[in-house]
């Protein structure tokens, strides 16, 4: 099992980044943004993104997965496809680089007004990747966030079985449950059981008019994270990547600023410790 973390969440250099995992104890990390933008995409050049592998591999590190734009919150379902299909070639050509086998996506802002042609277009969406997925050879992690394939358990299995790709997983994220409102995490941990090959830690209290994106140190909130890693670990004997994905100091994405940036290397490195903590008193 590999213990890391979304490394953009501790700081915006790749090196800041680094420093906080070697505190950690890690030697992995789950690469996002760099000064704020994603190699994920387009508009991160190859020249940057050399960059960062160099200083990568300088420090013996590896990286786990890359954390793209791909279907994320930030585009819609009617938007243009094409962009997403650019990022994911793109990223398959820099995660060779990197030898990176996993790069996490959403399935899109629905159309709430056309949720018929919604699910149609993610299902057809996500057979497309998949299918170039299997020709770049790396691996689709869909999470439970943004989308008609991450609402519900059940949305999220139907979707992997309609994209029927070995190239296609599903990654569950424990606190965007409760997060988006879905008010009973274990029922939907329950429901997705033997079908999660990646793992992203968040904990939060349960959405409500109000009440949003009140994300919490791990254990903290009201997403049974403890609960479910148990299960996880030690009766589901999962042993594949969990990665954290704080929020605690700024949900650091969406281009939410901290208080200071200690602040959010230290929120984070304590955040990890926790983790840590928590993983070490659980397994039996």
């Amino acid at each position: 099992m590999i213990i890391t973390g979304i490394s953009d969440e501790a700081g915006k250099h790749i090196t800041t980044q680094i420093e906080a995992h070697k505190k950690l104890g890690w030697n992995t990390l789950e690469l996002r943004n760099h000064n704020g933008v994603n190699p994920s995409t387009t508009n991160f050049s190859d020249q940057e993104f050399d960059n960062v592998r160099k200083i990568i591999e300088e420090h013996n590190f590896k990286v786990t997965a890359f954390s793209s734009a791909i279907g994320n919150w930030s585009r819609s379902i009617r938007g243009d496809f094409n962009i997403d299909k650019e990022d994911l070639k793109i990223s398959a050509k820099r995660m060779k680089m990197l030898n990176v086998r996993y790069i996490r996506i959403m399935s899109w802002i629905p159309d709430e007004d056309d949720k018929k042609y919604t699910k149609k277009e993610v299902i057809r969406r996500c057979k497309e990747l998949a299918k170039m997925a299997e020709d770049l050879d790396v691996i689709l992690a869909h999470e439970n966030c943004t989308g008609w394939g991450g609402e519900t358990p059940e949305n999220m299995l139907e979707l992997k079985q309609e994209v029927n790709s070995p190239n296609f997983v599903l990654l569950y994220d424990t606190g965007n449950v409760v997060a988006h409102g879905y008010d009973k995490p274990m029922k939907f941990f329950q429901g997705l059981r033997g079908n999660i090959d990646y793992v992203h830690i968040k904990d939060a209290l349960i959405a409500r008019p109000g009440l949003e994106n009140q994300f919490r140190y791990v254990g903290e909130g009201e997403g049974k994270v403890r609960e479910i890693l148990d299960i996880l670990i030690n009766e589901d004997k999962y042993d594949g990547v969990i990665s954290i994905e704080p929020h605690v100091a700024a949900i650091v994405h969406t281009g939410e600023k901290p208080a200071g940036d200690e602040e959010l290397f230290q929120s984070y490195i304590k955040y990890g410790n926790m983790l840590k903590e928590m993983i070490a008193s659980i397994k039996r």
